[in-house]
């Protein structure tokens, strides 16, 4: 006997919705599936050392010294933070900065914000890209295990970590704080000029490091 092929109902739009809901969901399952996780970090014993290491937003300039996100941090933590701030320096010379301060202090982990006084500069960014990698290996190769943050690019329009960050984190598998910056730096109420933060913005930037620290496995 002859089958007839019944016409298929058309889909309604409630029907329609819950099927690009579900491809969208599926769609971002797979794309977390393969994005590489960075590897987790090891706990900190209660006498560690961390470098905090980098230009201003390190040294903390906008905020009296107790205000600084290193001193945030270690109270945060626990920790011995040391701070190895300083205003103005471009990667590369924080790279040639960097040794010496490893070996004196051996710390356990280096936190490097850098590179921000290179955007400002419009200097070239694949050189950028490359001091920051090569403070990384040099904190490696110690033994030392390094978190990244990112610093926002200059734009005129909605501020943005720079690309570069995520880039040379998920090269070397370290975690990166891939936005607290650009947050407190689109929000006049946690800044104190358009590139530094204030007291209240170093201890949003010192919250966030402190909880990826946690996520992370280090603290």
């Amino acid at each position: 006997m002859r089958q007839r092929n019944h016409p298929v109902p058309p889909l309604t739009p409630t029907t329609r919705a819950a099927l690009a809901a579900a491809c969208a969901l599926l769609f971002l399952s797979l794309l977390a599936a393969c994005s590489p996780q960075p590897e987790p970090l090891s706990p900190l014993p209660a006498d560690a050392i961390i470098l905090a290491f980098g230009d201003s937003l390190t040294a903390g300039t906008g905020a009296e010294e107790s205000g600084s996100y290193p001193r945030q941090l270690a109270a945060l933590s626990g920790r011995q933070v040391i701070n190895a701030g300083v205003p103005g320096e471009v990667s590369s010379h924080g790279l040639a900065r960097l040794p010496a301060l490893l070996d004196e202090h051996q710390p356990h982990l280096l936190i490097l914000i850098h590179g921000g006084n290179d955007l400002l500069r419009r200097m070239d960014l694949e050189q950028t890209r490359d001091n920051l990698a090569a403070m990384i290996r040099l904190a490696r190769d110690r033994g030392t295990e390094v978190l990244l943050v990112a610093v926002p690019a200059p734009t005129l329009l909605r501020l943005r970590s720079e690309a570069i960050y995520a880039e040379v984190g998920e090269a070397f598998g370290i975690p990166v704080e891939n936005g607290a910056l650009a947050r407190i730096l689109s929000r006049d109420a946690m800044k104190s000029d358009p590139i530094h933060p204030n007291a209240d913005g170093y201890r949003y930037l010192a919250e966030h490091i402190h909880r990826l620290l946690i996520e992370t496995g280090a603290l």
